[in-house]
């Protein structure tokens, strides 16, 4: 193991050789200054893992010393050591980037712990992970086999994804390999679930089943609307929970998190189905039969989600809440969202807001089309981390920072998640059958069985036919559906792409969160 170097700078450090015996005992490489301009000048030509540095010296000050130490290396932790508890000292050392802060006299176990903090972070996050994941992997695997209803699968998939983020940081390759494969085989599991329960949850005579996307706004969102305190329900397109986990930071900067919540997204986890499902407040067969001018299926020309603000209109008249001041507002440029940043205050005055954010689907479909976004989203680490950053510095960040102290609710939401296809399936059908690579619906469809979950009557699945003796067909865990004509080519350039439209943990169960502004 690489020996850590410590740098002390004390005036007084010769009162502190026990603890400097103590930390080179412990295997560290202490040197030790008594100011301030010697060890800028070390620093100047060398290195150090960490500096432990007296706030009052003589000469020049801890705080100048370390503003001269971060001017030259940002990145290097500092730990101020102080017998001033003023807070506007702390304050000052804070705002400087101080990494610890310790007040005298310290002892030498005190020191020890703030150098483990940022020496031997990553490895002892790395112990404790893989000690903990391997005490958990049988737990979960045992449920995995314990024939779980669809509430214990949410609880099983949340637990999947504190688990992928606890071992993202600890940076274990063959922990996460492990992992993978859990997962992998609870893909397997939930299909078989979603395939034994999906018709019976979608029947018009079921009273049993979780939230879905038809019934979302009914359960979820509606019952939160109060008098006089404007409502905001946020549906950014295609985020996963572990898209939402990698935000959810960002958001409680700003707003308190009341209650974080899933639900289930209907066939095909798709915009044209799931979305319009969501703002109608009904599976697409009854949509289609109900706006016969406005349902347009996969194969029809002409946009597929332009009618959203009117379902939304007809689903709040069933509700009796057609007197509501509404307003319908859909991002899917960057010129739409510097408008939202101008006007979100004009929004107040309305009791209800509906924003549509389409970048999280824009970034999936474009990471297929594009070389560049191939290499910055390359696995689902890279894709939450490009999420995170596009929340970040977007113009919804932006508006939402605007009225995070109003007294506002704010509840967030997707239409469906995206899964990193793997695996190629062969699918062959007519001219008809549609293009999308998780699932398909057509004529004379010839598949593996055991490769899809299909559905030759799609009223069995709150689907529309199409055409007479149209069939659907969704896609398993991490396949994707390819016809046999120029098969080599298209397995190769969709292969670990980001998909969605079939049947996987990360498509179906997805978040809605409710939050409160911090007024």
């Amino acid at each position: 193991m690489t020996i850590a170097k410590v740098l002390w700078v004390d005036d007084e450090i010769d009162s502190m050789n026990s603890h400097v015996l103590f930390l080179r005992q412990k295997g560290y490489d202490v040197h030790t200054f008594t100011n301030g301009f010697d060890a800028i000048d070390y620093l100047s030509n060398n290195y150090a893992d960490v500096v432990l540095l007296d706030e009052s010296m003589p000469g020049i000050s801890g705080l100048q010393v370390l503003q001269q130490i971060k001017s030259n290396n940002s990145n290097l932790p500092v730990v101020l050591i102080t017998k001033n508890e003023a807070e506007n000292i702390m304050d000052e050392a804070i705002g400087s980037q101080i990494s610890d802060y310790l007040i005298k006299p310290v002892n030498p176990n005190q020191v020890l712990l703030s150098l483990k903090k940022f020496i031997d972070n990553k490895r002892l996050v790395a112990e404790k992970t893989t000690s903990a994941y391997q005490q958990e992997f049988r737990t979960l695997f045992m449920a995995l086999n314990d024939n779980p209803d669809y509430r214990e699968w949410t609880n099983i998939y949340r637990k999947l994804v504190y688990w992928e983020l606890e071992i993202q940081k600890s940076a274990s390759q063959e922990m996460l390999e492990v992992f993978q494969t859990q997962k992998q085989e609870a893909n397997t599991e939930f299909f078989k679930f979603i395939s034994k329960n999906y018709s019976k949850w979608v029947s018009p005579q079921s009273d049993d089943g979780p939230i879905m996307s038809h019934n979302l706004l009914k359960f979820k969102v509606l019952p939160h609307l109060q008098k006089g305190i404007p409502l905001f329900f946020i549906l950014i397109d295609n985020l996963r929970f572990d898209q939402w986990k990698a935000i959810q930071h960002l958001f409680a900067e700003n707003f308190r998190i009341l209650e974080e919540d899933t639900f289930y997204a209907i066939l095909p986890t798709a915009t044209q189905y799931a979305r319009n499902a969501i703002f109608a407040g009904m599976l697409p067969l009854e949509i289609e039969k109900k706006f016969s001018d406005k349902w347009k299926n996969d194969d029809e020309e002409g946009g597929k989600n332009l009618h959203e603000e009117a379902f939304l209109a007809d689903l709040l008249k069933r509700e009796g809440l057609s007197d509501l001041k509404t307003s319908y507002t859909k991002i899917t440029n960057h010129q739409d969202g510097q408008k939202l940043v101008d006007n979100i205050h004009n929004l107040l005055q309305n009791d209800l807001n509906v924003i549509v954010y389409n970048f999280v689907d824009m970034l999936s479909h474009a990471r297929t089309e594009m070389e560049v976004l191939k290499e910055l989203a390359g696995d689902e680490s890279s894709y939450r981390s490009l999420t995170s950053s596009w929340f970040e510095h977007s113009a919804l960040n932006q508006s939402l920072k605007k009225i995070s102290e109003k007294n506002i609710n704010l509840i967030l939401a997707t239409d469906h998640g995206s899964t990193r296809v793997k695996t190629p399936a062969k699918v062959v059908g007519d001219k008809q059958t549609t293009s999308n690579l998780r699932y398909k619906h057509g004529r004379n469809l010839d598949y593996d069985a055991k490769d899809v979950l299909a559905f030759k009557d799609p009223k069995q699945a709150g689907l529309p036919s199409p055409n007479v003796n149209s069939s659907y067909v969704f896609a398993k865990g991490d396949l994707f559906l390819c016809y046999p004509n120029n098969y080599n080519h298209f397995v190769n350039y969709y292969r670990n792409t980001f998909q969605h439209g079939g049947v996987s943990l990360e498509e179906m169960i997805v978040p809605i969160v409710k939050m409160t502004g911090k007024q």
